[in-house]
């Protein structure tokens, strides 16, 4: 094994505020845990939480590193003593509860994953986030069945595309909500049967006529507010309603006849706070049930753009514009 250098680049936060807080630093590269990996990064995605911690309004969980960054792929560079099942030069890629934006980053052994075949470390760096949070609120808390219809709004937002490709993939009936022609579009050719314009359109309205009256059953939202009261007057009798952020605002007046009425369940989670062993479940899952669909192309994560580490207060000026799909950047 190689030796390792004892500093690392890496991106900070240096106060809250808008991208350009992100900074170039250089930072003690991590050590590790008794069951953890040290990763040599290659490619880092970029999501939603990684801006809410930007600006001061999503703090790390205790014990996690204040470098943002919540997902990554590479080549292990080191194991702690009790890994199994994982050794130096395996390439992988984790899902981490921060310090992404870094040269190197510790991963716990159970949210590591190995490439898909046929991947490389922006794709592979594409995954964590996005179907780990898809698969434990649409198939684990959703219970998201063949046969029965889903919603998800936000179709073009990283977890939008994932969630489309992974319902149809599972034989679901797809609705999806954007914000434009074009993402509605977007949204189709991932394999949405259905999808608003919510700017033109009531995706009330259109997904009723389109579902007979009859309603949706899982509705995966990130938008909250006033779409709560939407999401409970279009779900189906028995609806799931599964929150996982609340762009549109957290606090809403809502007609709760229809939660009752409709026996209703309106259930939310996060995910990075969670403990270890959940997350290697879910990694588990994720293993036997969608990595070979990755290998067989049946889905994929959709790339927006590819940028150096270093540009990182670029990346995030990008996702908080217009965007389709995942933002991902590499480590030379």
């Amino acid at each position: 094994m190689a030796t390792l250098p004892t500093d690392m680049l890496a991106i900070e936060i240096s106060h809250p505020g808008g991208p350009e807080v992100l900074k170039p630093a250089r930072r003690p590269v991590p050590s590790l845990t008794a069951d953890s990996v040290l990763i040599a990064v290659e490619a880092a995605g970029v999501n939603r939480p990684d801006a809410l911690q930007r600006q001061g309004a999503y703090a790390p969980p205790p014990g996690a590193s204040d470098i943002p960054g919540l997902e990554v792929a590479g080549t292990i560079a080191a194991v702690g003593s009790q890994v199994r099942g994982l050794a130096v030069g395996d390439k992988v890629t984790a899902l981490v509860a921060g310090g992404g934006y870094a040269q190197y980053c510790a991963a716990p052994a159970g949210s590591c994953l190995p490439w898909p075949d046929g991947y490389d470390a922006v794709r592979a760096a594409a995954l964590p986030e996005t179907f780990f949070t898809v698969w434990s609120n649409v198939f684990d808390r959703g219970r998201l069945q063949a046969g029965e219809s889903f919603l998800v709004h936000g179709g073009t937002s990283g977890i939008g595309t994932v969630a489309i490709q992974l319902a149809r993939a599972f034989g679901a009936r797809v609705f999806a909500t954007a914000g434009s022609p074009d993402k509605c579009d977007a949204c189709r050719r991932l394999g949405a049967e259905i999808a608003v314009d919510y700017r033109k359109e009531d995706f009330v309205a259109v997904l009723k006529t389109a579902t007979e009256g009859r309603g949706v059953d899982v509705i995966l939202d990130m938008v909250g507010g006033d779409y709560v009261d939407r999401n409970y007057e279009l779900a189906a009798v028995d609806g799931r309603i599964v929150q996982i952020a609340f762009l549109g605002g957290a606090k809403t007046m809502a007609n709760f006849a229809n939660l009752m009425q409709k026996r209703l369940v309106h259930t939310g989670s996060t995910l990075r706070p969670r403990e270890a062993a959940f997350k290697t479940a879910i990694a588990s899952s994720l293993a036997d049930k969608v990595w070979p669909l990755l290998a067989a192309g049946s889905v994929a994560p959709v790339i927006d753009q590819v940028m150096p580490l270093e540009q990182a207060a670029e990346a995030h000026a990008r996702l908080e514009a217009d965007h389709v799909g995942k933002i991902v950047l590499t480590s030379g």
